[in-house]
């Protein structure tokens, strides 16, 4: 949290402490007050009685004078805040390995529908683009906020086949984002990187212009023999590509799995930090607060 005024901020606790004594204090004449009752026992018992409530009614006046204070001295916190102006490539991986059965139907077919899936949680104003990749990497669908045109554009991506080039799908992506705002690369793949420019030194560069990874490694480590070689997955190298880039990595071993994972990315590349005033939000609290001490102290016959 910070202060737009924190001189004021102190000032006003200053007041606050002065007014907190002068309740304290008022509250003791009271109770001098009450000392004149003759019948003693009677007084104790309904002493005992309110103690509660006069702590209650102390407590809540000494918070309602610290909202007041944190009010005046003008507030900001910063929150979670749904994203409109979000911008997010997905590069998933169509290399030979994708054919690989291990998640039905096949790695290639899962990794499609999970992206559907993250188009549809995604915040309605979030640009997306699909980037898909085998020996090389090429662009299925441009930025765009219409993410119905994004759906239909997946199923256009090419079937498995060829080689693996993870580095040059997250530099198209990086060449095509926006230089500046809230952006994002989700990388859908095994992992299995064998052609290309080196994806960690790409990962890497996207970590320092503030653009995450968000890897999701599809697949178990002992797929189908595809092209007499069995498919797998590298999740040590996907973990580094996020870690560098300050995204977070994610497993799949089936449909279900890889279709969550990127339903909640969808949701969670959709928020921002943001830098919110407050000032009105305390003052409203620090209202209600006198408010209730108050009613509460008239309807008990205490000092409010």
């Amino acid at each position: 949290m910070r202060f737009d005024h924190p001189w004021l901020l102190l000032v006003g606790l200053a007041i606050a402490g002065v007014l907190a004594w002068a309740y304290v204090a008022a509250e003791r004449r009271v109770t001098e007050r009450d000392l004149l009752y003759s019948n003693v026992q009677f007084l104790a018992s309904a002493i005992g009685e309110r103690a509660w409530i006069s702590r209650l009614l102390r407590g809540t006046f000494i918070a309602a004078l610290v909202l007041a204070a944190i009010a005046v001295g003008g507030p900001h916190v910063r929150l979670p805040l749904p994203s409109g102006d979000g911008v997010v490539f997905i590069c998933i991986d169509t290399s030979g390995s994708m054919a690989s059965t291990d998640v039905s139907p096949t790695r290639a077919a899962a990794a499609r529908a999970a992206a559907a899936a993250f188009i549809d949680e995604s915040a309605s104003g979030t640009r997306i683009g699909v980037i898909a990749f085998a020996g090389n990497a090429v662009i299925v669908s441009p930025l765009t906020a219409n993410h119905a045109q994004v759906k239909a554009a997946l199923e256009s991506i090419p079937p498995p086949n060829g080689a693996t080039a993870i580095g040059d799908a997250l530099q198209l992506a990086e060449t095509e984002l926006p230089p500046g705002g809230h952006r994002a690369i989700v990388l859908i793949t095994d992992g299995v990187n064998n052609t290309g420019v080196d994806p960690l030194a790409v990962a890497e560069d996207l970590g320092a212009h503030h653009v995450p990874v968000y890897t999701i490694g599809i697949g178990t480590p002992n797929g189908d023999i595809i092209g007499g070689a069995q498919s797998t997955i590298d999740e040590g190298a996907l973990q580094q590509y996020a870690a560098v880039s300050g995204g977070a990595y994610s497993r799949a071993e089936n449909a279900v799995q890889l279709r969550d994972a990127l339903a909640r990315l969808g949701r969670a590349t959709s928020i921002r930090m943001r830098d919110v005033a407050a000032s009105f939000a305390f003052a409203i609290a620090a209202a209600a607060g006198f408010a209730a001490t108050m009613l509460v102290g008239l309807m008990t016959g205490r000092i409010p």
